[in-house]
């Protein structure tokens, strides 16, 4: 059967069938996977009902796997996380700010996977805001402003003993493990150049981004807070709904993303992995 991919008619994203994920892949099968990633920048594939051997099969046919910091991975495995929310858990959401994944690492992951284990029958949208159209959409002198920027990434608000996801984080069944590390910096371009497309868009947003090199923070965080707005402008989101049996694969490097709620009463659980920097 061959591969078929139908775009979402939104601001990015297309559902592809034609494909089974429990089986290992072929070349050509890989390639048309991943020429339809970097087009579509989400790729969501229904009725797959993966194994953890299965998805990290399949990870390591998109990549690789990148390194998961702050979360334990499940029992048995190294690469796999549980994103997990019990249906009477009253914790603040997890992920409900726009990110990119780890976009504070010196070599941020190239994509993210996450296969379905248990879907409420209502709510758990997941988000997505399309980066280079963000950009593309800003007049030629906006550009022009922003296209020089380096933006300082950390860890620090979600992930230090103090952040968000730290002591004082109570209740929560995720296995998050909060930590000093998450106190360092690192640099990228605001606006860089997609290292496979060579498409340029907007990478990562404020709360990874604590500040722009050379700039007084106050008008750092004013500039991001403009630019946050921008951003997740409507205009640029596709809204993911959730299926049984789904696997979920997005380019961290086009994309933002955040979690929404409203499945309180149900639980909510899908495994997640992270594929590595591209290094072509």
């Amino acid at each position: 059967m061959a591969l078929e991919i139908a775009p979402s008619g939104q601001a990015c994203g297309a559902r592809v069938t034609g494909v089974d994920l429990k089986q290992p892949l072929d070349p050509q099968t890989i390639a048309e996977i991943r020429a339809a990633w970097l087009d579509h920048h989400v790729l969501a594939f229904p009725d797959q009902f993966l194994s953890d051997d299965d998805l990290e099969r399949f990870t390591i046919a998109m990549g690789g796997f990148g390194h998961d910091p702050f979360f334990a991975p499940i029992p048995g495995r190294s690469n796999i996380a549980a994103i997990r929310r019990e249906a009477d858990e009253q914790s603040p959401l997890f992920a409900e700010n726009w990110h990119s994944d780890w976009s504070f690492q010196l070599f941020p992951p190239a994509g993210t996977c996450l296969n379905a284990v248990e879907i409420p029958p209502i709510g758990g949208d997941t988000l997505f805001a399309n980066q280079h159209l963000a950009w593309d959409a800003l007049s030629a002198d906006q550009q022009a402003r922003y296209a020089d920027l380096i933006a300082i990434h950390s860890a620090r608000l979600a992930y230090a003993p103090d952040g968000s996801y730290g002591a004082k984080d109570k209740g929560r069944s995720m296995d998050i493990r909060p930590s000093d590390e998450a106190l360092a910096t690192q640099t990228h371009p605001l606006v860089p150049a997609h290292p496979e497309t060579g498409r340029r868009g907007f990478y990562s947003t404020l709360g990874y981004i604590i500040g722009i090199e050379g700039m007084a923070q106050d008008s750092a965080i004013a500039l991001l807070l403009e630019l946050q707005q921008w951003q997740g402008d409507a205009r640029f989101i596709y809204t993911h709904k959730w299926e049984p049996g789904m696997l979920l694969l997005w380019d961290n490097r086009s994309v933002l993303h955040c979690a929404t709620g409203g499945y309180e009463g149900h639980r909510r659980e899908l495994h997640r992995t992270t594929i590595s920097a591209f290094t072509g």
